[in-house]
C-alpha cells in the first residue's frame, strides 16, 4: 500500500510540475490558474550564443520523468538515454566515439571514474561500462529504481534507490558492501539525490529532508543534518525531499529541499552555517561568491556564499519549471519546460540572452566548462553552446 501511495505521489508531482504545458485553456480569463507559467518578455541580447555542435542520444529522458545527466571527463562527454543507449563524444566537436545498447531501461546516469562509467536502471541494476569501448563490465541488482547517477572513487560505487536505501558496491566486482536504510515518508517527489564522494566520505540527501555524511568504505554515519522539518496537515504539505544536486565550495556543502530550506553545512562536522527558506527540486550551484537556487515558483535567487543574505533575485520566469542553475563564464544558465535556456548575469541577475535547445524541454542538469555550455534536452538532443559577451 505504501508503495502505491508513493507512486500516486510521484504522479501528482509530475502533473503538478507539468501543469504549465497542460492546463492552458482549462480556465477562462476570470479564473486563471495562479501557477500558470509566465509568458516570456523580450530581452536585450548582450551575449553571443554560438552553437558549436549538436547530436542525438536515443530517446533522451523517455516518458519516466527521468533526469539522466551527461558527464564530462577530460576531452570526452558521455550521455545515456532512457531506452538504454550510452554514447561517448569528443567534447570539442561532438564527434561520436562509440555507442552501446545496454538493452534495459535506464533511469539514472551518468557517473564516471577513471575508465569506468556507471548508470542505473529502472529495474534496479547498477551497470558498470568501460569508458573506452562501451563494453559492459558488470551489473549488480539493488532493491529499487535508481533515479540518479551512481558515483565512484576507485574503491567503492555509491547508489541511492527510490526506496530510500543508499548502497555501497565494490568498484571491481559490483559486490554489495553495505546498505543504509533511510526513513522514507509516505509521499515523495519522483527522484533521488546524486551522492557526492570526497576524501573517503559520501554525502547525500534523502526524501525525509536530511543530508547525511558516511564513511564511503563502511557506510558508517559521520554526521546527519536536518535540512528542514516536515510541516502541514496533509502528506502532500509534508513533502520535504532533498532531491536536487548539491554543491561544494571551500569545505562547505550547499543543499536545498522541496518546501523547506537552502542550507550551508560545514563538511567536516555537519554544523549548519546558515539557512534560507526556499522550495527547490532542481538543486543548487555556486559561483562568483554566490549560491544559486531556482525556487519551484520560478524565482532564481543568488545568495551570498558567506551567509550575508540575498545578492539578487530574478522573478521573470515564474512557474517555468527551471532546471538547476549552471554557471558558465560570467553568467548563470537555467533551462525551462519549453527547452529555452536563459543566460543571466552572475553579477546582478539581469538577462543577457536566451536560446531554444530542445522543444521537449530540459530537466537534466546542464554542464559547463569555461564559456561552453552543454545541454541535454528531454527529447535526446545534446548541444554545445559557446557563450561570450558581444563586442
Amino acid at each position: 500500500m505504501q508503495q502505491q501511495l508513493k507512486w500516486i505521489a510521484s504522479l501528482f508531482m509530475v502533473l503538478n510540475l507539468a501543469a504549465c504545458s497542460t492546463i492552458s485553456g482549462w480556465f477562462d480569463s476570470d479564473d486563471e490558474d495562479p501557477k500558470q507559467p509566465v509568458e516570456l518578455e523580450k530581452i536585450s541580447q548582450t551575449v553571443k550564443i554560438k552553437k558549436l555542435w549538436s547530436t542525438g542520444v536515443g530517446n533522451g529522458q523517455g516518458i519516466g520523468f527521468y533526469r539522466l545527466q551527461p558527464v564530462i571527463d577530460g576531452e570526452r562527454i558521455y550521455a545515456a538515454s532512457a531506452d538504454g543507449e550510452v554514447k561517448a563524444f569528443e567534447r570539442s566537436r561532438g564527434k561520436s566515439l562509440w555507442k552501446a545498447d545496454l538493452e534495459t531501461s535506464l533511469s539514472g546516469g551518468v557517473g564516471v571514474y577513471d575508465d569506468a562509467l556507471f548508470v542505473g536502471s529502472s529495474d534496479g541494476f547498477v551497470i558498470r561500462v568501460d569508458a573506452n569501448s562501451g563494453a559492459e563490465v558488470w551489473r549488480s541488482r539493488l532493491t529499487g529504481e535508481i533515479l540518479a547517477a551512481p558515483q565512484a572513487n576507485g574503491s567503492v560505487v555509491i547508489a541511492q534507490t527510490y526506496d530510500g536505501k543508499l548502497q555501497g558496491l565494490d568498484f571491481a566486482s559490483g559486490e554489495k558492501l553495505w546498505t543504509y536504510d533511510s526513513n522514507v515518508p509516505v509521499l515523495t517527489i519522483r527522484g533521488t539525490n546524486t551522492p557526492i564522494l570526497r576524501d573517503g566520505a559520501v554525502y547525500t540527501g534523502f526524501a525525509n529532508g536530511r543530508v547525511v555524511a558516511f564513511d564511503a568504505l563502511t557506510g558508517a554515519v559521520r554526521w546527519e543534518v536536518r535540512v528542514t522539518i516536515a510541516q502541514g496537515r496533509s502528506e502532500i504539505e509534508r513533502i520535504v525531499d532533498v532531491d536536487g544536486t548539491m554543491a561544494i565550495a571551500s569545505g562547505e556543502l550547499y543543499a536545498a529541499s522541496y518546501q523547506g530550506r537552502l542550507v550551508a553545512i560545514d563538511m567536516s562536522n555537519g554544523r549548519k552555517l546558515w539557512q534560507r527558506d526556499v522550495s527547490s527540486f532542481s538543486g543548487v550551484s555556486q559561483g562568483f561568491g554566490n549560491v544559486y537556487v531556482a525556487d519551484e515558483d520560478g524565482t532564481l535567487n543568488a545568495y551570498l556564499r558567506n551567509g550575508q543574505g540575498l545578492r539578487w533575485t530574478q522573478g521573470a520566469l515564474g512557474y517555468r519549471q527551471l532546471s538547476r542553475p549552471t554557471p558558465v563564464s560570467s553568467y548563470v544558465a537555467v533551462a525551462d519546460f519549453e527547452g529555452i535556456v536563459h543566460i543571466i548575469s552572475q553579477v546582478d541577475g539581469e538577462f543577457a540572452g536566451r536560446v531554444k535547445a530542445d522543444g521537449k524541454g530540459v530537466r537534466a542538469d546542464m554542464l559547463s566548462d569555461g564559456n561552453v555550455l552543454y545541454v541535454f534536452g528531454n527529447g535526446g538532443k545534446l548541444v554545445a553552446y559557446e557563450v561570450t559577451a558581444k563586442d
